[in-house]
């Protein structure tokens, strides 16, 4: 076979990988999922995106520099792009990645030990620099400085490496980093004072060039942990995932599969105790499932056949056949690790702004320090000063501030709510949601549970509830539902029931004693001429109605105290609905909200459109198919872990309680966020806006230039960390003032 031909079944293997390692999200795209290790800063994310997007086909590419993993979406109309050949023209390595959960993001050992050793390095350095200021005689300072000289070496040859082989690969190829200026100072820090050492000056800056490496590794050490600490989320999730599950095979055999090879179609066998790892449905056996990860019910769920669970819920109580009906990376649990990495990758004005800064720094910065060097050397005409300075200048105006005021806040804001129970999809929505000043409501699913309950009626004996639940127990049915969890709190046994019978449509009928029972539809349980009109469905013995049941669909915890908390604060609220208008009616009297019922979905869309041609920014909050059109058109929107896949791909939040006061509760938030935002643009626009004219006055050696530099970061990744749900409102009157407008309550009143 020709070289030619080799190069092109290779060319195709790699089509074939990304395809087969690639997933179909609809409306004719494909998403692609990378492992780039060297990921380590905004300039990297800019520059991926940048070169990536670029290639024909794709439609997004986005970064997550928490697990260092890049997202591509192409076009699924011809071959896929040349993604990993891409990354790696522009000096980043890339390999495919299927896992379906987060990875471990901890500080790798090699940027430790980097560290460990540039520690010990700098505090022998510094021992024998103090010497050197303490006033020792020439001899004793040139013998200080070459062993200096000899620590130093090989220190930036080990713990420098992190910094120069990604300013190398970029420079090799034409491009540049912010590790480039870094790489650059060091070495002409360590040059410079070589250069005394050698011809027995009386500065050298080794501690300079070695504490500048220490520092620097410091901040991105913490960045590492700072990552992880804000992961915890993603990794938490992780860990509920179970490696895999035992398979039934077709021929009864039993073997222990890995998760990325369960399908949809295969039987898996769950013991009491595992979790269940794909979305799946109940063929054989019951027990009772702990699904506090995906509705937040705290009491665990019976599962019978027929059932459909989700990924991540506990087997608590027997053994369980399951049907596996998605595979792990299309379950509930993977949806909502997606959610988590999309959050803490998510982009926003302010974060392409910072982005934008990113990509100017280092030629902005190259200029600077070679215009202040021809500037000293106009001035003074002292080499050694001009290139002293100029060192300073280079080190102190590191970008890894401005790089780190946003994501890091919105990974904190993405853990914050996770918390509460709260999953955000993109840190844009977060900012959205902190500026909304209305809330629409859908009724069925979202204020109230979706689910009837029985209206409690003085003339209905126990007996009959009891007979009725245990009816009920046997049906799948809504109002059947409903009687059996109302029968199960008078905490009595049900009757022994034979012959048991369910007609689609019309109800249960069973013997009990040696009567006959059914349960159902009025015209269908018993005589019409014996039958309660206002009864919904009705218990009868032999064709004579023993009692009649009403039912309402109950509120969702918190709704009361979330509406009033939004009218307090004077933000218009009103209910959607499409649903009939006497049921949204009485629940809107209860809640003293305005409503509009029997709106379609193309109704709903036009009134959020409407509200935003009047100026308003609404949050949408919904659970159905109809509610989709309506939270894609809304500024803002949340749906609860119960709504439809639909509904939950449209939405920018998803709540995983039942609890209403989540929603408030993401807004506070959200706003605490956008404040601390301002607060890190402003600390970082600040700090380069004093420490460069400083530099360049020649008021801070390469020394000093280090500890500020790390110092500023430090700052922005410590405001971030003052994230929390306790002091929202103070964050926000603080973000008022800084910004020059009134706190959130005087711009309602307003």
């Amino acid at each position: 076979m020709s070289c030619c031909a080799t190069g092109l079944a290779v060319e195709g293997m790699k089509d074939d990988e990304i395809l087969l390692a690639s997933r179909a999200i609809g409306d004719g795209l494909r998403q692609s999922d990378l492992s780039v290790p060297s990921i380590h800063c905004g300039g990297c994310i800019q520059k991926i995106e940048r070169a990536l997007a670029g290639l024909p086909g794709v439609e997004m590419a986005r970064v997550n520099l928490s697990t260092r993993r890049v997202s591509v979406q192409w076009r699924d109309d011809a071959r896929p792009p040349p993604l990993i050949e891409t990354l790696h023209k522009i000096g980043y390595q890339a390999h495919l990645d299927d896992s379906v959960v987060g990875r471990d993001g901890a500080a790798p050992p090699d940027l430790i030990r980097a560290l460990a050793v540039a520690a010990f390095a700098s505090m022998n350095i510094m021992l024998l620099s103090a010497s050197v200021w303490s006033g020792a005689d020439p001899a004793t300072r040139d013998l200080f400085h070459w062993i200096s000289a000899l620590i130093a070496l090989p220190t930036l040859a080990y713990s420098g490496r992190i910094f120069f082989v990604s300013a190398w690969a970029a420079l090799r190829r034409g491009h540049t980093n912010m590790d480039v200026p870094i790489s650059i100072g060091v070495l002409l820090a360590f040059g410079l004072s070589l250069y005394e050492t050698v011809h027995g000056g009386q500065h050298a800056y080794f501690d300079a060039s070695v504490s500048l490496l220490f520092f620097l590794l410091i901040g991105r050490t913490l960045d590492h942990m700072m990552r992880e600490r804000a992961r915890t989320a993603v990794n938490g999730l992780a860990r509920l995932a179970p490696r895999g599950a035992l398979v039934l095979q077709p021929d009864g055999a039993k073997i222990y599969a890995p998760l990325k090879d369960i399908a949809p179609g295969m039987t898996i066998l769950l013991a009491a105790g595992e979790r269940v790892p794909v979305d799946a449905r109940v063929v054989e056996g019951r027990s009772e499932l702990d699904c506090s990860l995906v509705s937040g019910e705290s009491v665990p769920q019976p599962a019978s056949p027929g059932a459909d669970i989700r990924a991540g819920m506990l087997n608590v109580a027997a053994p369980l056949t399951l049907v596996a009906t998605a595979s792990a990376s299309d379950s509930l649990l993977a949806e909502m690790t997606r959610m988590m990495e999309a959050a803490e990758s998510g982009r926003s004005s302010y974060r392409r702004i910072a982005d934008r800064a990113a990509r100017l720094y280092a030629p902005v910065v190259h200029l600077a320090a070679l215009a202040t060097f021809i500037g000293w050397m106009i001035a003074t005409g002292d080499a050694h000063r001009a290139i002293t300075v100029a060192i300073a200048v280079l080190i102190i105006t590191c970008p890894c501030a401005l790089g780190l005021a946003v994501p890091m806040v919105q990974v904190m804001a993405a853990r914050r709510l996770f918390e509460r129970g709260v999953m955000m999809k993109d840190g844009g929505a977060l900012e959205r949601l902190a500026e909304i000043d209305s809330v629409v409501f859908d009724k069925t699913g979202t204020l109230t549970r979706g689910e009837p309950s029985l209206i409690e009626d003085p003339s209905v004996d126990d007996e009959a509830l009891a007979i009725a639940g245990a009816l009920g127990s046997l049906s799948r049915h809504p109002y059947s539902l409903a009687l059996a969890t109302a029968a199960r709190r008078l905490a009595r046994p049900g009757p022994m029931a034979t012959d048991v019978s369910e007609h689609p449509g019309d109800g249960v009928e069973a013997c009990i004693d040696g009567s006959l029972y059914r349960l159902g539809r009025p015209d269908w349980a018993a005589s019409p001429s014996l039958v309660d009109q206002h009864a919904q469905t009705i218990l009868a013995r032999d064709g004579k109605m023993l009692a009649g049941f009403r039912f309402a669909e109950s509120l969702r915890p918190g709704a009361r105290e979330m509406l009033k908390e939004w009218m307090a604060q004077g933000t218009p609220v009103e209910i959607l609905s499409g649903d009939r208008a006497e049921p949204v009616r009485r629940l809107a009297d209860a809640l003293e909200t305005p409503y509009t019922a029997s709106v379609t979905p193309k109704e709903k869309a036009e009134r959020i459109a409407a509200l935003v041609a009047a100026g308003r920014k609404p949050l949408m909050v919904g659970d159905g198919l109809n509610d989709a059109p309506a939270l894609a058109a809304a500024h803002a929107s949340m749906a609860p872990a119960s709504a439809a896949d639909v509904g939950r791909n449209a939405a920018d939040f998803v709540f995983l309680h039942d609890d209403l006061r989540a929603v408030p509760q993401t807004w506070r938030i959200a706003r605490s966020a956008a404040a601390l935002v301002r607060q890190n643009m402003i600390l970082a626009v600040a700090y380069n806006a004093i420490a460069l004219p400083v530099a360049i006055l020649g008021h801070v050696t390469p020394l000093i230039a280090a500890l500020a530099m790390s110092a500023s970061s430090l700052l922005v990744i410590a405001n971030a960390l003052r994230l929390g749900g306790e002091r929202v409102l103070k964050t926000e009157a603080f973000a008022g003032a800084m910004a020059g407008s009134p706190p959130p309550a005087a711009e309602r009143a307003a």
